[in-house]
């Protein structure tokens, strides 16, 4: 099972100093973020996508290309692209490039974002948006699998004989992630193409998720992909420890009372009742997180939302090393513990070449 970060990039005032961070400094937070998460052992990273304010990361390829020049084990991705206003040939050569320089340590999470204006500013309408999704990720898929694709659909013009270049390494495109919080449409286009879905488990009670996860492993089995056992899930999570739960409670107050998102609206007692929000001690986080697998049964990748609402980088970095040392190792065993030998890990590039034979089991 594999663990990590994702990020959404934020830049929001510290309530606790009035400070706003630089977009630079911002950026460069995230890029020690990135590198102090290889440090504790965890084993992906992943960038959402924003070309807004107050958000910076406009370009995720960048950003993951230059950590990928910066480490050596950490699995990049993102969380999400944009697959209703990028364009799927963009997106084919882009991360196909990506690919090539972090020796095939990426895959990426496709979405629609939670962002209206986007779609105009891109040209596109948003009542689009899950047509959209649909006729890009199919685009998508040729171009990374076709050496040569001739295409027309309605949203881009046609291609005639058109090669995405470079193409995936390997002959191995990443593992596609579909993200979605609460379509179903999203669910079921991940289950007809045999992909990943993610699930951002961060605002929606458990009961939700459940849903969501059930109609797609059902409809992974129904599209022939195998069991709905072997479906890829992955599920996101938001956490803030201290050593007792009384100071993790204390510490995260104002970030959470003052946070773009949800701020203002229920309070932090509410809000980790009824969603996946954990604030409290390691131990908290240990159970809260193994509780997960009651409502989606098991599952292969777990991200967690840590340097959002203004928390400082000290803190975020802190944050980490509580995560790297005492929370994942024991969630791996946990974890580990009654997990069927015939469930799937999550795909890799080195597992992905084993499936197509290109490369002997380990």
């Amino acid at each position: 099972m594999q663990f990590g970060i994702f990020t959404v990039g934020d830049v929001t005032p510290d309530p606790t100093t009035g400070r706003t961070p630089t977009e630079h400094e911002r950026i460069k937070a995230m890029v020690a973020i990135a590198l102090k998460a290889e440090e504790v052992g965890l084993d992906v990273f992943a960038t959402g996508e924003h070309h807004n304010p107050p958000f910076v990361p406009s370009s995720p390829t960048t950003l993951l290309g230059y950590i990928a020049a910066r480490t050596e084990k950490l699995i990049l991705s993102t969380s999400t692209t944009l697959i209703t206003t990028n364009d799927p040939v963009q997106i084919a050569e882009d991360y196909a490039m990506l690919q090539h320089l972090a020796d095939g340590r990426v895959d990426l999470m496709l979405g629609r974002g939670n962002t209206g204006p986007v779609y105009p500013w891109f040209g596109q309408d948003i009542r689009q948006g899950i047509n959209l999704a649909k006729e890009n990720y199919a685009l998508l898929r040729r171009l990374w699998r076709e050496d040569v694709v001739d295409w027309e659909g309605m949203f881009r013009t046609p291609l005639q004989a058109f090669t995405a270049t470079p193409r995936p390494l390997d002959g191995v495109p990443p593992f596609v992630w579909h993200g979605s919080i609460r379509s179903p449409e999203i669910a079921e286009q991940a289950a007809f193409y045999g992909d990943g879905f993610f699930h951002n488990n961060i605002f929606w009670p458990a009961d939700h998720t459940r849903r969501m996860v059930q109609l797609y492993r059902r409809r992974f089995a129904h599209h022939g992909h195998g069991r709905a056992e072997d479906a890829v899930v992955g599920l996101g999570g938001q956490v803030f420890m201290r050593k007792n739960s009384q100071d993790a409670v204390r510490e995260f107050r104002p970030y959470f009372d003052n946070a773009p998102v949800y701020g203002h609206g229920p309070s932090l007692e509410d809000f980790t009742e009824q969603t996946p929000l954990t604030v409290g001690s390691p131990q908290q986080v240990i159970e809260r997180t193994l509780s997960f697998r009651e409502t989606v049964g098991d599952y292969q990748r777990q991200l967690f939302l840590m340097d959002h609402a203004g928390l400082p980088l000290k803190t975020v970095l802190e944050q980490l090393d509580i995560l790297g040392e005492e929370v994942v190792p024991v969630l791996r065993r946990e974890f580990a513990k009654g997990r069927p030998a015939d469930v799937p890990e999550a795909p890799t590039h080195a597992s992905l070449l084993r499936a197509v034979g290109e490369v002997p089991a380990a």
